[in-house]
This record gives C-alpha cells, sequence and structure tokens, in this order.
C-alpha cells in the first residue's frame, strides 16, 4: 500500500533523510518514531507529499507521488500536529468543506453522520470549532482526515490534548481503522505506539535505525534473559531461601539464579537468568507446586519501547530487520561505562 524506495532529502549541505527505503501493508498499523532532528516530520512530510524529495520514490497504493499527485493524495487521509481547522466555522460547515474539497462521491449526509459518530461529534456539530475544547478539536482534525474514507491513514501525534478516557478512544478507533486502511502513526508517547502499533521504525539520524515488532527489536539489542521471581517457601524461614535456590538451579536452561533481600516475612526474591531461547516458566511453576511453594510475583526484564528508544537514538547503532538472514549479525550490549557497544559476528554468528 505505501512504498518507500531509497528517499533522500537533502537542505543545502544538511542531509536531513538519507537513503530509506521501507513498505507499510494494508491492514497493517506502523509506529513511526524519531528524536528531534531525526527525519521523522521532513519524511511524514514527504509521505504526504507537502515536500518533494531530493531523490527515491514514495509509492501509495502503487501510484508515484510526485508523478501523479493528485492521484496519490486522494488515497491519502493526513492529521498534522496541529490540525487544519478553520476556527471560525461550525464543525458541520467544516466537515462539508472538507468532503466537497476532497470531492467526495459517498453519500453526503450518511458519510458525514458516520464520520462523526466514529469521532463521536455528533453533539458538537452545530458549535464553532473555536469555542470547542482542544481535545475535540483534535477530534475534528482526525474527522477530516476520514472523509472520503481514504485507504491510507497518516496521524501526526493524533491523541494531542485529549484527556485519557479520550486518548483510550481514539486508540481504539485507530485499532479499529488498522483492519481496512493502511496507519502510520507518530506520537511521542511510546506506550501508545506499543500499545497501538503493529509495527514500529525508528529512525536516527536521517536513517532508518530499527524496524520490526517491538519484541523483534528487543531482541536484536539484548541477549539478556532475566526474570524477577518472589516465592513464598512452606516453612517462612531463612532456610527456604537456600532450597529454594538449590531447586532453581536444577531446572534446565537456567544460567544463573540468586536470592535478593527479604520482602516479607520469610520470602525473598530471586533473580535468575536462563538460556537464550529457553522458557523456563512453565517448569519454575511446575517445581513450586511440586514443593508446595507459593510464586507471589514473575516479572521479566524485558525492554520497554522506552527502553529500546533510549538505546537506539542515543548511538550510531542501526539494528538489522529479524528477516534480514544476509545482514550481519550484531550483537548490542551496554559497556561498564553505560555506553551501547556493538560487535559483528562472523561465520554464521560464531565471533
Amino acid at each position: 500500500m505505501i512504498e518507500v524506495k531509497h528517499l533522500t532529502k537533502r537542505y543545502g549541505d544538511k542531509q536531513a533523510v538519507n537513503d530509506i527505503s521501507f513498505k507499510v501493508e494494508k491492514g497493517e498499523i506502523l509506529g513511526f518514531l524519531g528524536p528531534n532532528g531525526a527525519g521523522k516530520s521532513t519524511t511524514m512530510n514527504m509521505l504526504t507529499g507537502y515536500i518533494s524529495s531530493t531523490s527515491g520514490q514514495i509509492l501509495i497504493n502503487g501510484t508515484d507521488i510526485l508523478e501523479e499527485p493528485i492521484k496519490a493524495k486522494a488515497s491519502i487521509g493526513y492529521l498534522p500536529e496541529i490540525p487544519p481547522l478553520y476556527v471560525d466555522m461550525t464543525v458541520d460547515g467544516y466537515l462539508g468543506f472538507v468532503y466537497d474539497l476532497k470531492k467526495c462521491k459517498l453519500p453526503r449526509k450518511a458519510h458525514l453522520n458516520d464520520v462523526c459518530a466514529l469521532c463521536q461529534l455528533s453533539n458538537v456539530r452545530n458549535r464553532l470549532i473555536r469555542n470547542l475544547s482542544k481535545g475535540y478539536k483534535q477530534r475534528v482534525g482526525l474527522a477530516q482526515a476520514l472523509i472520503n474514507n481514504p485507504p491510507v491513514l497518516i496521524l501526526d501525534e493524533p491523541t494531542v490534548g485529549l484527556d485519557p478516557n479520550q486518548i483510550i478512544e481514539i486508540r481504539t478507533l485507530i485499532k479499529k481503522l488498522g483492519k481496512s486502511h493502511t496507519v502510520i502513526l507518530s506520537s511521542h508517547i511510546l506506550p501508545e505506539i506499543q500499545a497501538v502499533c503493529d509495527r514500529i521504525i525508528i529512525i536516527n539520524k536521517g536513517v532508518v535505525a530499527a524496524d520490526g515488532t517491538a519484541d523483534e527489536i528487543a531482541k536484536n539489542i539484548t541477549n539478556e534473559h532475566k526474570m524477577t521471581l518472589r516465592i513464598e517457601g512452606d516453612t517462612h524461614t531463612a532456610a527456604d531461601k537456600d532450597k529454594i535456590v538449590s531447586a532453581i538451579r536444577k531446572i534446565d536452561g537456567v544460567k544463573y539464579v540468586r536470592a535478593d533481600m527479604e520482602r516479607e516475612k520469610g520470602i525473598y526474591d530471586y533473580d535468575v537468568e536462563a538460556e537464550e531461547k529457553v522458557d523456563i516458566r512453565r517448569a519454575l511453576n511446575q517445581m513450586c507446586r511440586e514443593n508446595n511453594w507459593n510464586i507471589l510475583m514473575l516479572q521479566l526484564s524485558d525492554l520497554t519501547l522506552e527502553d529500546i528508544f533510549l538505546r537506539i537514538t542515543s548511538s550510531d547503532i542501526q539494528v538489522p530487520r529479524s528477516d534480514e538472514s544476509s545482514a550481519p549479525v550484531i550483537d548490542l550490549n551496554v559497556n561498564e561505562k553505560g555506553e551501547l557497544v556493538a560487535t559483528e559476528k562472523q561465520n554464521g554468528g560464531q565471533e
């Protein structure tokens, strides 16, 4: 649905975007992330046809956006970070204006009713936009992007200014739209990206630094497989601690186990590290069941999207996609100074 090929943008001597390529399929919600100055906004502007590229190609539903801009843009619904609203118009008047501007052929009354219902604007259709709250203005901006039911939606910070309940409603709407549209979502709210998006692209210093699901990117960043357990023994004494440590060590795939501090009377936390690609959770559960112990907490030390974003954007590392079998295998680790260090493996993954 969207195909970007070797896209580059220069402003004089400054190269804002450097030879990036990616695809977004129909029914996919792509999270597009990057720090300030990384080239994210420039890329979004090129995708919508607002600015032209220096070189490369953007295909929207098979149509080159530079060669046939009207046809390509007809397939795009765009919500910029600051919604393009005429504040002296009513909501109904503005959406009717956008309907005419887009030369929409769908039944006018029914289509506008559907869009307003989707964005929960039905009760403010006769109000002036200038008198609406920021949250409602954001909804009007989303509604204009949905007019004519475009197959591609590009949303830049769609939940800015919304209260927590409205954010959940917009997230649910985006997930629903993603079933029948191609959606590119840009946001600085990382939990929002993680909750809504099927795939994530992180752009840094003008290049694609990571592309994949959050789990795929995390696996390329770290090979750690650690967890913390809180286990209640059967005697509630310090003697339980040594028995539990010994039992965990006997589980196949366990590399390391250490008893941490006492959290409650006779109840300790245990740091456990397993071998790569070995899931020991079921074995741990079975062990506790056989010994009449209770697991009160099990927390995996998976990287959050915030951890992933900070590690990638604070370095020059590019993380290979999980499906790039021909790409070199990279180990990324944090050294004692807190710096991200990359080591390339040779000969089929052997250092």
